[in-house]
């Protein structure tokens, strides 16, 4: 039987895709959370109170997103994690340490829930 790279590569590729994806949702997290912030100053500029309940909503949305993106990239680790166990060695590069990759994951991973705490204390307090 002879090794076939392409099922490594299409791992890899995969795990990139789907943190791409989980980097993105983080990103709009945080837009929507920090929208709240600019209805907050509307509100004081202009004292339209109904605008405080949609700040509230939106900055809760926000950490909501930031914690789909982070759940994610975690997903997206662990099945990468179990796929690549499953591949002979012979389909795996001779270099190739599958702890970087689940590495990088998980710390992007929990960045993003710090980013989450961030937020969620920033509504508390805010």
């Amino acid at each position: 039987m002879t090794s076939d790279p392409r099922v490594f590569f299409a791992s890899e590729r995969t795990l990139l895709a789907w943190v791409r994806t989980g980097i993105a949702i983080v990103g709009l997290g945080f837009v929507v959370a920090k929208f709240g912030l600019f209805l907050r100053l509307i509100v004081a500029e202009r004292g339209n109170a109904g605008l405080v309940q949609d700040a509230g909503v939106s900055g809760a949305l926000g950490v909501c997103f930031v914690l789909l993106g982070a759940l994610s990239m975690a997903a997206a680790a662990v099945q990468h994690a179990r796929f690549i166990a499953t591949l002979p060695v012979i389909d795996r590069p001779a270099s190739y340490s599958r702890r970087w990759a689940i590495a990088m994951s998980g710390l992007l991973c929990l960045a993003s829930l710090v980013l989450a705490v961030h937020l969620l204390l920033t509504l508390r307090h805010g």
